[in-house]
């Protein structure tokens, strides 16, 4: 049995299922078998985990997956991929039947079955920060993970403090986690190829600095920061929590310099301004 999808078999797949990737659901298949187990590896998949993987195409990398994961669970928003994919395994995978396929959009997914203890994936370009922050949201058991991602969005995912990658995605991602760039890849693996070149990301999971309340008022806080990133903190959070007065003095109390950017702050700093907030009793 050859456990590997290439070039040819993903071509032939594509031709019977008279697939033409489409670019609003982001699809760009993975046709290098070597990537794929090289994303496996990175991600360090045991015999133990119950691994997810989300946007699985048309299966080079569920094959990998396969091979080492005690079981899998793929999300695909694409039905004639979500039902292709258990025949393909049945072709490719001794472990076939570890297979769990759910044909839905990954973004409106709540639960899923088992507990799943790994992410690793070929992310839609187009949804990838909001699929991957939903998921370290909403699944806990999630401990580690490797994602593909256009480049630019792991430089902003993995990126720190003071760096001019530094934004949104980089402090709301290490609400939950640590995000490390472990690789690049090129466009040629890609059928078709993207315009764009992709990257590598791995998590790993941390403990929340913060409950729900907590979490909720620092993503506002952040939102807030970083829709005017070259303004001052006690400017650029007025709006937010009604004047520029009222930002410094919780800047002040959080021990922040009201004259520093967001871009200064790792994600605890934005934990003392929330935590501020509520203690002065600001919006409530």
């Amino acid at each position: 049995m050859n456990e590997s999808l290439g070039a040819i078999e993903i071509r032939a797949l594509a031709e019977k299922l008279q697939l033409k990737p489409a670019k609003s659901l982001g699809q760009n298949f993975v046709i290098d078998g070597n990537i794929c187990r090289k994303i496996v590896k990175l991600a360090e998949v045991s015999t133990q985990d119950h691994a997810l993987e989300i946007g699985p195409g048309l299966g080079s990398l569920t094959v990998a997956l396969l091979s080492q994961a005690k079981m899998v669970t793929a999300i695909e928003i694409d039905s004639r991929l979500a039902t292709q994919l258990p025949l393909t395994m049945a072709l490719h995978s001794e472990k076939a039947n570890n297979l769990t396929v759910i044909n839905a959009d990954a973004l409106d997914i709540e639960t899923v079955p088992g507990s799943p203890t790994v992410l690793v994936a070929n992310l839609p370009y187009n949804v990838s920060v909001p699929v991957l922050l939903r998921y370290l949201e909403k699944f806990p058991t999630l401990n580690s993970g490797v994602v593909m991602v256009q480049a630019e969005v792991a430089d902003r995912l993995a990126a720190k403090p003071g760096t001019k990658d530094y934004g949104i995605p980089s402090v709301k991602a290490a609400w939950w986690s640590q995000m490390v760039n472990v690789g690049t890849v090129g466009r040629s693996v890609f059928w078709p190829a993207p315009n764009v070149d992709s990257k590598l990301v791995r998590f790993t999971r941390r403990a929340t600095p913060g409950d729900e309340q907590l979490r909720l008022t620092v993503f506002s806080a952040v939102d807030a920061a970083f829709a005017q990133r070259r303004k001052m903190l006690r400017s650029a959070l007025g709006s937010w929590l009604g004047s520029s007065a009222i930002a410094e003095a919780v800047l002040m109390k959080a021990g922040i310099d009201p004259t520093l950017r967001g871009e200064a702050l790792e994600v605890e700093g934005f934990c003392a301004i929330a935590r501020a907030k509520h203690e002065m009793g600001i919006g409530f």
